[in-house]
C-alpha cells in the first residue's frame, strides 16, 4: 500500500459541494492499495501510522504519535498514488489494485486505524472528492509498504 500523510490542523472532504467528513488536528491520510496488498498489509500500515512520531512535544520536537496527541485521521482513497510516469506525459494507473480489492483494503485500513483508538473519518470510495486541508508545519510523509 502507499500512503501520503499530511499533518494537519484541519482537513475536510466534500462530495458534490456537501461536506461528508472533517477533522481538526491530526493526519490526512491519502491511501492507495496495490494489487499484491492484503488485509495484513493494511493492518501493518495502520499500526505504523498510528505510532509515527510526527507531532511536536513540549520542546517543539516531533516526538509524539497520533495516539499520544489524541488527534484524528481523515482517510481518503487515492488511486493516483499508483501513477506510473516513466513514459510520456500521461500517467498510467494500471499498477493500482482493482476497485473491489482497493475498496476492501481501504475500508479495512480505516477500520484498523479506528480499532487502534484513533478517531477516524473517511471520504467516499470512488467519488469525485474535493479535499481541503491546512498542512501543519508543513509535514508531509510518503510511505510505501513495498519500498526496500
Amino acid at each position: 500500500m502507499r500512503a501520503l500523510l499530511q499533518r494537519v490542523s484541519a482537513a475536510a472532504v466534500s462530495v458534490e459541494g456537501r461536506e461528508v467528513s472533517a477533522i481538526s488536528q491530526g493526519l490526512l491520510v491519502l491511501i492507495c492499495a496495490m494489487p499484491d496488498d492484503t488485509s495484513e498489509t493494511a493492518t501493518a500500515l495502520a499500526t505504523k501510522i498510528s505510532k509515527m512520531r510526527l507531532f511536536k512535544d513540549d520542546a517543539g520536537k516531533m516526538n509524539l504519535s497520533l495516539i499520544q496527541t489524541g488527534g484524528a485521521a481523515l482517510v481518503v482513497s487515492q488511486f493516483t498514488l499508483a501513477a506510473d510516469t516513466a513514459r510520456g506525459t500521461r500517467p498510467g494507473f494500471s499498477r493500482a489494485a482493482p476497485p473491489d480489492l482497493a475498496r476492501q483494503l481501504y475500508e479495512g485500513f480505516a477500520t484498523d486505524l479506528a480499532a487502534l483508538g484513533i478517531p477516524t473519518k473517511t471520504g467516499i470510495f470512488g467519488a469525485d472528492m474535493a479535499v481541503s486541508l491546512t498542512n501543519d508545519g508543513p509535514v508531509t510523509i510518503w510511505l510505501d509498504t513495498n519500498a526496500p
